[in-house]
């Protein structure tokens, strides 16, 4: 399959930024909503983050949604530590992959995130290495869905790639962790790997 592309689209979290959903659960169940995973994991998840990931709604709504579940005071700031708990590290063996592969490919990003997330990713990256942009150093371009206005499984995410920057969908590979976003690109005849277990560096050995 890999002789038959040009191009890649990469999701983020699970991918390339390590993750672990049940870290925000827990932490959220922490402050006293013990059916969070109700709401909110990833193979499903409430209304309220699909439209925060599409920017339809702001960030202080986001939090005061999520307030309003607890019958005492809970503080913005505890708020996005819990919701911020998912995201752990970025390995620097991904990175140099990713640069690698951008001597044969075509690159780019595709992640549902959302505002409060894309500021704490950016920041603990600016952390470890020194600057904030490193990804758009190395993707030819960055989508995030909360700034393009649509999200992963939608046609509409895919296709806005595929139309900004010309691609073929025959010719395009996704790799994703969420098994419905891999059935979405599938959709639209988009070569897809999904990612179970393991790192994206076994994908090209």
């Amino acid at each position: 399959m890999l002789n038959s592309i040009n191009a890649i689209i990469f999701d983020l979290g699970g991918v390339i930024l390590n993750l672990d959903y049940q870290l925000t659960i827990d932490a959220f169940k922490a402050l006293g909503k013990e059916d969070f995973d109700q709401l909110y994991q990833q193979a499903y998840q409430d209304h309220i983050f699909d439209q925060y990931e599409c920017g339809q709604i702001s960030s202080d709504e986001f939090r005061n949604y999520l307030k309003s579940f607890y019958r005492h005071e809970v503080s913005y700031q505890q708020i996005d530590f819990a919701w911020n708990a998912m995201l752990l590290d970025l390995p620097p063996h991904r990175l140099e992959l990713l640069r690698e592969l951008k001597r044969k490919y075509r690159i780019f990003l595709f992640s549902n995130t959302n505002e409060i997330h894309y500021e704490a990713f950016r920041n603990g990256i600016k952390e470890r290495y020194g600057r904030e942009d490193v990804l758009e150093e190395i993707f030819e371009k960055t989508y995030y869905s909360h700034r393009v206005g649509c999200r992963k499984p939608n046609a509409e995410a895919f296709q806005l790639v595929l139309n900004e920057q010309g691609l073929e969908a025959e010719k395009t590979l996704f790799i994703d962790d969420s098994e419905q976003h891999i059935v979405g690109a599938s959709q639209l005849g988009i070569h897809t790997h999904h990612l179970t277990k393991g790192d994206i560096v076994d994908i090209f050995r």
